[in-house]
This record gives structure tokens, C-alpha cells and sequence, in this order.
């Protein structure tokens, strides 16, 4: 894609409100220049531990590794699946997204990490690859922008060979979306107020282009976000579609508060002023918080956390 491709317009985000498909492949195209920087996404040993981190949470590990050939849905910049073979979990790796920049993103940076991967455009409700192609299929933060996630599910288990496996991870409770979006919104509010102030104008805030294109996004960010959801009925979703083994685990409750606001707060001030030490405090934090939930998640409800993953199998 090209980098200096132009932000969304007004006009076309008008648009997009009446075709989704339009909206997705617009906001994804257009996030897909600076989507790494933005949620701080890497291919070392941070990310690799967080990515092999949230699939044995999902998975327990019951199966051995490396997964031979992989597909990831909705791969964006590649960071799950990338991620996932660097830490010895998947061979073989196909990569789709809805969006033609994504897909060429998730490419290049598999190249930068000395390999080759596959990449298709594809809508996830309609996979192009041929009946039991896959022993896993893997996404990350995906199934919420697809309108019919029943037949993603099916289109999964179509694909996956035989006893293969499919994990989804990342995805926004009910109860967890409503209250990260007002974290998020208190963190903009007072982020964008904050680093105007004499002190930090000139070396901290985004010019307003800058931050009147985070708005355009965040305009089209309501349009492509399409679900949230309760753990049980994700579950009855999949095995209505033909799953078996369907296991549902979530995450984030006290890490959700901590980062909401910390990916708010980075994406209000100009790239690369925090630098990658912030981003080692901001993960830090985050695994220990996280040790906390671990232990919260023992009295509190699943339905309060912020994340969901869904893992489950292709019957025979």
C-alpha cells in the first residue's frame, strides 16, 4: 500500500455508515500505515510472550506443536499469527483480511522476519480455501467486525481438516466494552487537554490535523465495531455452527483499567514521543495486573472481564 495514502474524508465515512463491508475495508486500510505504532504492537520477545500468553489461556495446550498449516482470519499487521510462529505454535502460516493493506502490512513484516507467508484478501464469511485445508485457524481481536459470526464459525470449521482446532482471541465483552469505551473517552478528554498546556505544546500534542484525523477514526472505529459479547452465547454461537470441545476463557479486569487509558493516552500525543521504554512499563504493568485477574477470576463473573477467547473443534 502506498504510506502516503489519505486518511478517511468526512464524505466517505458518511458513506461507510451505509456499507459496512465499505467501512471495514476503509478504516483497516487506512489504520494499516500506522496500526503497530498505535497498539504498540512488536515482534520480540514482549509480543511473542503476550501471544503465546493468551493462546495456551484459551487453549491449556492440548495438542501438539507446531500446528502444521495455519490460517489466520482478519490477520491485520500480522501480530497474531506472526507472533504465534515465532514462539514455536504454528509452521506454516496463511494470512486474510478484509482489508488489501492489512494483508500486504501482515506480509512485509513477515519478510522483515525472514520469512514467506501467504496472503489473501478475504471476507471471513466466505473463506477462499478449500474444504479441511487447515489444522488451526487462529484470530485475534477479529470476530466483532464481522456481521454473521455464526458463519464465520461455520466457514472455520468448514476449512479446518478434521479434529483441527480454531482460537479466537481478544474479543470485547458486553459489560467489559462499555466500560473500557468510557475509560477511553475520560483518557482522551484529559490527555488532549493535558498535553497542550505550555510545558508539553510543543514536544507532546499532536497538531490538530493530527488530531482531527484520530477523530475521523475513531468515527469510523463505531461504524466497524459491530459486536460485543457474553461468554455463554459465543459459545452457543460456535457449537450451533459444529463445534465441539467449545471452551471460553476472559481476561483483563484491573489490566483493563490500567489499559484503556494507557493506549487512549498514547494514541493523543505525536508517535514515537514515548518511546519503547514506556511501552516495557506499559506492558509490565499490565502482566502484573493481569497476575491479579488471574486470581479475581475465581469470585468474579467471566462477563466482567474485558477480553473473551474461544477455542473449539472441527468434529472427526
Amino acid at each position: 500500500m502506498d504510506a502516503t495514502q489519505a486518511p478517511a474524508t468526512a464524505e466517505q465515512v458518511a458513506a461507510a455508515y451505509a456499507d459496512n463491508k465499505l467501512a471495514q475495508v476503509l478504516y483497516h486500510d487506512w489504520e494499516a500505515q500506522t496500526y503497530d505504532d498505535k497498539w504498540s504492537i512488536s515482534f520480540d520477545e514482549r509480543c511473542v510472550d503476550y501471544a503465546r500468553g493468551r493462546f495456551e489461556a484459551i487453549t491449556g495446550s492440548p495438542d501438539p506443536l507446531p500446528y502444521g498449516v495455519a490460517l489466520e482470519l482478519g490477520a491485520g499487521t500480522g501480530f497474531f499469527s506472526l507472533n504465534l510462529k515465532q514462539a514455536g505454535v504454528l509452521d506454516q502460516v496463511h494470512v486474510t483480511d478484509l482489508s488489501p493493506g492489512m494483508v500486504e502490512a501482515a506480509r512485509a513484516n513477515a519478510a522483515q522476519l525472514g520469512f514467506e507467508v501467504e496472503g489473501r484478501v478475504a471476507d471471513a464469511e466466505r473463506i477462499p480455501y478449500d474444504d479441511n485445508t487447515f489444522d488451526i485457524v487462529v484470530g485475534h481481536a477479529v470476530i466483532h467486525h464481522i456481521p454473521d459470526v455464526e458463519a464465520a464459525f461455520r466457514e472455520m470449521l468448514r476449512v479446518l481438516k478434521p479434529g483441527g482446532r480454531f482460537v479466537v482471541a481478544g474479543e470485547p465483552t458486553r459489560i467489559g466494552d462499555w466500560y473500557a469505551r468510557r475509560l477511553g473517552r475520560l483518557t482522551w478528554a484529559a490527555a488532549t487537554t493535558i498535553t497542550r498546556l505550555p510545558p508539553l505544546r510543543s514536544g507532546w500534542a499532536k497538531d490538530q490535523e493530527a488530531l482531527d484525523e484520530s477523530s475521523r477514526a475513531a468515527a469510523l472505529e463505531a461504524v466497524v465495531d459491530l459486536h460485543t459479547f457474553d461468554p455463554d452465547e459465543l459459545a452457543r454461537m460456535a457449537l450451533r455452527a459444529g463445534a465441539v470441545g467449545v471452551h471460553t476463557r476472559t481476561e483483563e479486569l484491573t489490566a483493563a483499567f490500567l489499559g484503556w487509558p494507557v493506549r487512549t493516552f498514547e494514541a493523543a500525543v505525536k508517535p514515537g514521543v514515548l518511546g519503547w521504554g514506556w511501552a516495557r512499563f506499559a506492558y509490565g504493568s499490565w502482566r502484573r495486573l493481569s497476575a491479579v485477574d488471574r486470581v479475581l477470576s475465581h469470585a468474579v463473573p467471566e462477563r466482567f472481564f474485558y477480553n473473551v477467547g474461544i477455542t473449539g473443534v472441527k468434529p472427526g
